[in-house]
């Protein structure tokens, strides 16, 4: 009994040293843990964990919803150039070879195109906002909404597009892209809503007693 408790505090005494000597860690494991707290507010926590946890690094010592918010985003963009640039090569494909179903993908590659410029503007956007408040905030942030949202539907649009047109491998492999794709630009619009819904808060004017 008493080796097992020597062993205990051994370990104790290494975590503690460890943890002392790389503050990196335990900023890392803070971070992690407010990004899996986040993530359960989304619809698909499990997928967000995995798409923003390779991101810990990125953070300062103090988590920031804010910081959050926006390198969620910038996944969504990442997937929504990854699935653009594999629907653009099935589309030049279908196209030298004149095969019946170029016409589905292409249009489906013309919404996957949309959702990417209303991505990259909602960068453009989140980076315009301050943390010190501002009456430019309500504008930005239903600028924000307005072009997430919008780059769902499009990608929703992509693939009720695609009906029966398409069959077998190819179609599989877009559809899982592009759903993907929505998944994670969902999860973005949820944690840009949880940062504006507090930014709103912080920033309330309070009435005068």
């Amino acid at each position: 009994m008493a080796q097992i408790r020597l062993s205990f505090i051994l370990l104790l005494l290494i975590f503690s040293v460890a943890s002392a000597k790389y503050p990196a860690i335990r900023r890392r494991s803070r971070a992690r843990a407010f990004i899996e707290f986040q993530c359960q507010a989304t619809l698909y926590p499990n997928l967000c964990v995995r798409c923003l946890s390779n991101y810990v690094a990125n953070f300062t010592t103090t988590q920031s919803h804010e910081q959050l918010a926006h390198i969620a985003l910038m996944v969504s963009l990442s997937r929504a150039q990854s699935t653009r640039a594999y629907v653009t090569e099935v589309a030049k494909q279908l196209k030298q070879t004149k095969g019946k179903d170029y016409q589905a993908v292409k249009d489906c590659l013309d919404q996957i195109n949309d959702g990417v410029d209303q991505l990259t503007n909602c960068i453009k956007e989140v980076e315009m906002i301050k943390e010190n408040g501002g009456s430019e905030f309500p504008w930005h942030a239903s600028n924000v909404k307005t072009w997430m949202s919008t780059a769902q539907t499009d990608a929703n649009f992509c693939i009720d597009g695609f009906g029966r047109a398409i069959g077998g491998k190819t179609k599989a492999m877009i559809k899982a892209k592009v759903l993907n794709l929505e998944q994670v630009t969902s999860i973005s619009l949820t944690l840009f809503n949880r940062f504006a819904a507090r930014y709103r808060a912080s920033h309330a004017t309070r009435p005068k007693v």
